[in-house]
């Protein structure tokens, strides 16, 4: 489970000093953006009573926010923005994200915008057609067995956000990366890989929008770049871990 940690602080601020209010946490956000214990920040005004407001900071963990910012340079200027208004602190506490969790439907998910199951079902039978036909990828993939197709559209239909059929059929992110081990997989062949999916999703039709092929790309980007990584001869399984899950945003940097 993650560490990562949201702390809520929540404020009672009299109407006549929510401007100054709102600059100084305007700037005391400077402190919070340069902050390497800090994921993200927010802080929200309740529409039903415009004196209530309410900062949420995710950090890294209760220990970094504690130990690392509070004792770190970037503290006293942040606390020197927001003191005048400790006195209105109602609320300040740590919450540990539980598993229920997940996004509503105002948005569709990247798999239900190409077409669901089916189109990657598609994608991966023409992909792997050329793949097997190509000179610099078919040594990669000799043997392949008959429902490798089936089983990588299961994976990327879980990735875009899809039903967990990868994940209760075959195993979850370390299953995947335990089919690349020791297999010296050279920039070239990533590059070509990358290069072949992208024409397959082309003859498979999957959709075109700058939005959802920016997307796909960058998690194509992401996971050969990590197929490569795993494939080296010092590689080591990582932990089990859950697929992961891909949207409209970018992904933060891999640091395992």
């Amino acid at each position: 489970m993650t560490t990562e940690t949201v702390e809520y602080i929540r404020y009672r601020i009299p109407e006549d000093r929510s401007a100054e209010f709102l600059s100084a946490y305007t700037h005391a956000a400077t402190q919070l953006a340069a902050a390497p214990q800090c994921v993200d920040y927010e802080l929200a005004r309740c529409e039903e009573d415009f004196e209530h407001f309410v900062l949420r900071i995710t950090w890294t963990s209760t220990e970094d926010h504690l130990e690392g910012f509070r004792k770190s340079e970037l503290f006293p200027d942040f606390l020197a923005e927001i003191r005048p208004y400790i006195e209105n602190i109602e609320e300040m506490r740590h919450y540990k994200p539980t598993t229920v969790r997940g996004r509503g439907a105002a948005v569709p998910t990247l798999f239900a915008w190409a077409g669901g199951a089916e189109a990657f079902g598609r994608l991966t039978t023409v992909f792997y057609e050329k793949v097997l036909a190509d000179d610099l990828l078919a040594p990669v993939f000799a043997g392949l067995a008959p429902e490798h197709a089936e089983h990588v559209a299961l994976w990327l239909a879980e990735v875009f956000g899809g039903p967990a059929a990868y994940s209760e059929t075959q195993g979850g992110h370390g299953h995947m990366v335990a089919k690349h081990l020791g297999r010296g997989i050279t920039e070239p062949q990533r590059r070509r890989w990358v290069n072949l999916i992208q024409d397959a999703a082309d003859e498979a039709g999957l959709p075109t929008d700058a939005e959802f092929r920016s997307a796909f790309l960058a998690y194509v980007e992401w996971g050969t770049r990590l197929a490569v990584h795993f494939s080296g001869p010092d590689a080591k399984p990582p932990a089990e871990q859950p697929v992961p899950k891909w949207n409209w945003g970018a992904a933060p940097p891999y640091q395992g």
